[in-house]
């Protein structure tokens, strides 16, 4: 069965942050608010947690080997590597890993040092995605980030040092007072710390944020057209090619992670607030495509380990008639599209009944007419929602997804 079900990711959730960022709706939160400092957050506690949820969820993965590993947060760098290095060997005693296994740690400038640095390559991660945001000063502390430039930069050459040769810096624009050319000064900053990736997205603001209930001041429409345009001309020159609409990547430097993501991959999620998505084949033959979410606040989280109910918050089916907008929603965040024959091999559902469903896109100019591949155009890429309102009967369906 596992070689006709799609590849396999891993994705862990570390809820802390020193601070809860005034545009952040991730579940993440300070410790203190939940008993801890982050001097002395419970690793023991929820490594023991995060097996335990793993554990049930086995019975969907067996046989099935983790392509890649992406630590989100939260801040995971607030974790020591020691707890990384138990993690890793305990999971893999559970599940076989890729020879290629790709294993990625966000971490934040101002959570990190040399030898933090140094012990996470050392526990097997090979990949950082460091959450620098913006250069400038004014809006570090207008996004409440708790590191300086300097610091930023700093943190990109001690990964270096400790042996790390993929790196993704993720950088916002779009910012409270941004000028164009303050958002080319921070893509040019980053550019000359030679990261292989670099995740470039607009601020936005989200419900159940600080920046929702009191919005600041954000450029205009135009000078986001610009920045859009001007900073995309950017890192095209530099050698960085969009492959999905936030995401530049050097050649071969794509966030396969990500990329299991958008092609619709199966992905586990453990840890407080984690999703996943689970396909498997019932006892009657039928495939069954399962998404489920784990317990989100931390302490509650902690308290469910040893507990009978498990770490499940609640799980869905996905309808075969909603797996159109499912799959549409993620691969066509991708510049060159996905291959159609992708969408039998990940639903085992007939290409008939997708194509039905992008005949109005393709008349709008919002699709790309290729015979074998579902691609936006480039109109649709700049239109997304519009695009997949127009596949979607239920436009309440229609979600960003990061």
């Amino acid at each position: 069965m596992a070689d006709t079900l799609p590849p396999l990711s891993l994705y862990i959730h570390t809820p802390w942050c020193v601070r809860k960022c005034p545009y952040c709706d991730f579940n993440s939160h300070e410790p203190g608010t939940h008993g801890f400092t982050p001097r002395d957050l419970p690793e023991a506690a929820y490594l023991e947690a995060l097996l335990q949820d793993l554990d049930g969820d086995l019975a969907l993965a067996a046989g099935r080997k983790i392509q890649t590993i992406f630590i989100g947060g939260g801040t995971p760098s607030l974790l020591s590597p020691a707890f990384y290095d138990r993690l890793l060997e305990a999971i893999e005693a559970r599940l076989p890993f890729a020879t290629d296994i790709e294993i990625t740690l966000e971490a934040n400038p101002g959570t990190t040092e040399q030898e933090r640095f140094i012990g996470y390559r050392a526990a097997g991660i090979n990949r950082l995605s460091l959450g620098i945001q913006s250069f400038q000063p004014h809006q570090l502390h207008a996004l409440g980030r708790i590191h300086s430039g300097d610091e930023a930069i700093t943190a990109v050459a001690q990964a270096r040092r400790a042996g790390f040769t993929n790196i993704n810096i993720d950088l916002m624009h779009g910012l409270p007072d941004q000028t164009p050319q303050l958002a080319m000064d921070d893509i040019a900053q980053a550019l000359a710390l030679t990261p292989e990736h670099l995740s470039w997205y607009q601020l936005t603001l989200e419900p159940n944020t600080a920046f929702h209930s009191q919005p600041p001041v954000l450029p205009e429409e135009e000078a986001l057209w610009d920045i859009q345009d001007n900073g995309h001309q950017l890192l095209e020159q530099a050698g960085f090619r969009r492959y999905e609409i936030s995401a530049y990547a050097r050649v071969d430097h794509q966030s396969r992670h990500n990329l299991n993501y958008w092609q619709f991959g199966d992905y586990l999620g453990i840890g407080a607030g984690a999703h996943g998505k689970l396909s498997h084949i019932d006892e009657n033959g039928q495939w069954r495509i399962e998404r489920r979410w784990k317990t989100r606040q931390p302490d509650a989280y902690l308290k469910r380990a040893g507990d009978l109910r498990g770490f499940i918050a609640g799980k869905q089916l996905i309808k075969a008639d909603e797996l159109p907008l499912e799959f549409a929603m993620n691969a066509l965040r991708l510049t060159d599209g996905v291959a159609l024959e992708t969408w039998s091999a990940y639903t085992g559902l007939p290409t008939a009944m997708l194509l039905t469903r992008l005949q109005t896109a393709e008349k709008k100019g919002l699709l790309m007419q290729m015979p074998e591949k579902l691609r936006a155009s480039p109109q649709g890429l700049l239109f997304l929602n519009e695009l997949l309102a127009s596949i979607c009967d239920d436009s309440a369906l229609v979600r960003d997804q990061r």
